[in-house]
């Protein structure tokens, strides 16, 4: 089973159908969404209808929250609490009302044994696991031995064997191509994967990210993915949202 592993698309139309596409090619049958559809990007209509269509496991986000009247964004800094109400007004009642019922994690997965979906962390949806000693509680705590999040919007993750912590980040060759990286999962261990951020990445690398879960081979293929940045920071600016939404998108910010 190869399970396509998207997270924090943030609206960002270009990127999502760019990564789809790449992820077709490579071939999967699920889809596992680990939340924040919406905020921040121009097309939170188009991202929620891509994303109905993909269907599979869904988690909701803090942003999804935000978005559809959940939370009221008041822990938010004022360019994605801007965002965040502009997002609302744009939705659909209909896709208003999906992102609203979007199920909070951790999610079992349906087709694959042993493996969790969250957006933040196994125990606090809204966590945000950086660093290495974020991931000591959540491992330890965690019921399966592989667990996806996102949230934090940078790819790689954390394992834990026996006495030994890793951090662990997929190595690239170039910033502007497309590549992927594939990372061995040991029997025994157990992992945090964050297949990395589709639309807004926070890791120093603009190319819009994801992940491909090979249960058969047990392995990880992390891909970073370049796309018409241009067009989503049009999309952006003809919005009339902030400016700081479109510019950190070429920094990987």
């Amino acid at each position: 089973m190869r399970i396509l592993v998207i997270s924090d698309i943030h609206g960002n139309l270009e990127a999502l159908e760019t990564c789809l596409a790449v992820a077709k090619e490579a071939g999967y049958d699920r889809v596992f969404n680990l939340g924040d559809v919406v905020g921040y990007g121009a097309s939170p209509n188009e991202v929620v209808n891509r994303s109905r269509e993909l269907g599979g496991i869904f988690v909701r986000g803090n942003h999804d929250k935000a978005c559809s009247g959940i939370t009221n964004a008041e822990d938010f800094n004022h360019i994605a609490a801007l965002a965040a109400h502009w997002t609302k007004n744009q939705l659909t009642p209909e896709n208003l009302e999906w992102v609203r019922q979007l199920p909070r994690g951790p999610i079992a997965s349906d087709v694959v044994v042993d493996v969790q979906c969250v957006h933040g962390s196994p125990l606090d949806e809204d966590e945000y696991i950086i660093v290495v000693r974020d991931s000591y509680e959540p491992l330890m705590e965690a019921k399966t031995s592989l667990t996806f999040f996102g949230h934090t919007h940078i790819q790689g993750g954390f394992a834990v064997d026996g006495e030994e912590w890793a951090t662990l980040r997929p190595i690239y060759e170039s910033e502007d191509k497309a590549e992927k990286f594939e990372f061995q999962l040991k029997k025994g261990a157990k992992y945090l994967i964050n297949p990395g951020s589709i639309g807004q990445p926070r890791d120093g690398d603009w190319r819009a990210a994801f992940a491909i879960y090979d249960s058969d081979a047990n392995s990880i293929i992390f891909y970073r993915i370049p796309y018409d940045v241009a067009g989503t920071q049009k999309r952006i600016y003809d919005a009339g949202l902030p400016d700081r939404l479109a510019t950190r998108l070429t920094e990987g910010r």
